[in-house]
């Protein structure tokens, strides 16, 4: 792509703007406003914020319209003035560069849609793709020089809004360049947990014509994240075969004093990390929240003083795999479950990595929508995940939605047993669900320790009758009770009936509260096991959640029903996928949502199993049946 900005950055390193956020608010305008707005109700407020840019050095000037996005419009009733107020920020912008009489560029200012996308939101790509070309194309008919995508945090969205964006300019005559950042947090991570190295990659295969960093912290923090991501796209150890690079941190991470937003880092500061941001590679410096004319002209001083440096030599990062007191009140599951209430309990994974912002995205999706509690699986498949009881304290914390703690037998001997359930009781843990566990043959470590001390009924005994009791499995007093709400396996279509109705009879004696069973898809297969079981045992008279996994495609449907022991699913079902097409997830939801009402009728509840981390579908299920 030929195109003057582009050409620019072939030979120099070119100074951006800094806030418009901060100026307006300087200027008495409340956070609460629709700053987009103002470019109808109050213009001269945003020419003079972006002529005091031009006039302290920037070459490049952003337009107030960083939302302007129908979603967050929407939220002050201005969705309809999308176009006017777009096509208002590039004239006013245009109007300061023209007044000034100075070759500045200007940048058409997208940001963030401010709702939350698929997988881990209930906005389809499609929609999210909609939205930002609608706004990209106001922003180009309007006579922008290029797009910046900026202040990003979930890498889904913003390939949305690059795609957006080279959608747009394949329908007009000169395709506009575009600019990609994301904002980090203070771990150098984005909020869904992707390092600077895989969002740097990302954004470059998505083809943006320039990527970069922007928002986050003080220039310290950016500097770093900056020599990551350039480090990460050098293809052959120089800079000829990376994308442009773009950085504009925030003066510092703010603090509120007075009343008010302040910001640590001087104007002088930033000018001498304008040096050190080009030594470093980046094509384009400016600043982000906090940042003010003075600090733009003490950028404009320290780059007109130094000579620019020689092309670097850039070793590039190898690719990485994605980095990863005494008892309390009964749980909030226990009261539902004994008030006779309806719940819904949601299945999740521990990560492979540290990072838990993907997660923490799927479980606040699904507490939105209305689910009960979220059942944390314990190393499922026997690969190596984060402890189960680490992530639902994470979850429980920052969340605020319960969670069911999956306790397998397998692998643990008696000591850590017991340990294992002091500290999930110590982090506010009560609900625990007990299960063998998969067998390491299966795993990551085929040939690691498989042995265990208690089969699934031992263990129900030890807590309830043991721990719940105040006493360890030795008779030893742990100092108080503990008050686990415990839960076990069911299998309502079994392939030996007497077998599951011994197992089952077992697991009621030791004292399980209730039961979550394995998936079925017939209705009719768990009420005909229950009435068989009373006949035989008497009433089993323990809450059961049937396990509900929805299915997302015919391939899917076809899957579960040819190769997974102990699942059959009708083949009405199966022909309703198939003639589904691209919308076979849609009728996937549709057919959960039948299923569940048909159980209602003698189940406790639900316990949903997602399938490739389709959160945004098991939430659309959840909202449904809560109605």
């Amino acid at each position: 792509m030929t195109n003057k900005f582009l050409d620019l950055l072939s030979s120099q390193t070119l100074l951006a703007d800094g806030a418009m956020g901060t100026m307006l608010h300087g200027r008495g305008i409340g956070f609460d406003k629709c700053f987009d707005e103002l470019n109808l109700t109050n213009p001269a407020a945003v020419a003079d914020i972006h002529r005091e840019y031009i006039e302290a050095g920037a070459q490049l000037v952003i337009t107030n319209t960083f939302s302007a996005n129908r979603f967050k419009l929407e939220k002050h009733g201005l969705e309809k003035r999308l176009v006017d107020i777009n096509r208002a920020g590039v004239e006013l912008a245009r109007r300061a560069v023209s007044a000034s009489f100075r070759d500045v560029l200007v940048a058409g200012d997208v940001g963030p849609l401010g709702v939350r996308i698929a997988p881990y939101g209930r906005v389809q790509p499609d929609l999210a793709r909609a939205a930002f070309a609608e706004q990209i194309s106001a922003l180009a008919d309007a006579g922008a020089d290029l797009i910046v995508i900026e202040t990003m945090t979930d890498l889904y969205e913003i390939k949305e809004a690059i795609r957006a964006a080279r959608d747009v300019g394949a329908q007009g005559l000169a395709p506009l360049p575009v600019v990609a950042s994301v904002t980090f947090t203070r771990d150098d991570r984005t909020i869904l947990g992707d390092d600077p190295a895989k969002v740097a990659r990302t954004l470059a295969e998505a083809g943006a014509d320039v990527i970069g960093v922007n928002c986050s912290g003080g220039p310290a923090q950016l500097l770093r994240i900056l020599k990551a991501m350039v480090a990460a796209v050098v293809g052959r150890g120089d800079s000829l075969s990376r994308p442009y690079m773009w950085v504009k941190p925030n003066a510092g991470w703010p603090e509120q004093v007075g009343g008010r937003i302040m910001y640590p880092a001087d104007a002088e500061y930033f000018g001498e990390y304008a040096l050190s941001f080009r030594e470093a590679g980046a094509n384009v410096v400016g600043g982000c929240c906090g940042t003010t004319p003075a600090h733009i002209a003490s950028m404009r001083r320290a780059l007109d003083s130094a000579a620019a440096p020689a092309p670097m030599t850039v070793t590039p990062l190898p690719v990485e795999e994605e980095a990863l007191e005494g008892a309390q009140p009964e749980s909030e599951l226990a009261q539902k479950l004994a008030a006779g209430k309806f719940v819904i309990s949601i299945e999740m994974d521990p990560p492979r990595g540290l990072s838990t912002h993907k997660l923490i995205a799927g479980a606040s999706l699904l507490h939105d929508a209305g689910a009960d509690v979220i059942n944390v699986a314990d190393s499922p498949m026997a690969r190596m995940r984060m402890s189960a009881w680490a992530v639902c304290e994470v979850v429980q914390r920052q969340v605020g939605v319960e969670t069911t703690l999956h306790f397998p037998t397998r692998g643990r001997n008696l000591l850590r047993v017991q340990g294992d359930l002091l500290a999930a009781h110590a982090l506010g843990i009560r609900n625990v669900f007990v299960v063998m566990g998969d067998p390491t043959a299966i795993g990551d470590y085929p040939e690691a320790m498989d042995n265990y001390d208690l089969v699934p009924s031992g263990l129900i005994k030890l807590i309830k009758q043991g721990f719940n009791a105040g006493v360890d499995h030795s008779g030893t007093s742990i100092g108080q009770p503990t008050n686990f709400f415990v839960g076990a396996a069911l299998n309502l279509v079994p392939s030996d009936m007497a077998t599951e109705f011994k197992n089952l009879t077992r697991k009621v004696k030791a004292g399980a509260d209730y039961f979550l069973t394995q998936p079925i898809y017939r209705a009719e297969d768990g009420e005909g096991f229950l009435a068989k079981y009373e006949l035989q045992h008497g009433a089993l008279n323990k809450p059961v959640l049937v396990g509900i996994l929805p299915l997302v495609s015919a391939k899917h449907a076809n899957f579960l029903n040819h190769e997974v022991p102990g699942i059959s699913i009708p083949e009405e079902a199966i022909a309703r996928m198939e003639a589904a097409g691209e919308d076979a997830a849609k009728v996937g939801v549709e057919l959960a949502v039948e299923l569940i009402q048909k159980v209602k009728p003698w189940a406790q509840g639900v316990y949903i199993m997602p399938q490739f981390h389709r959160y945004d579908l098991v939430a659309e299920v959840v909202e449904r049946v809560k109605g």
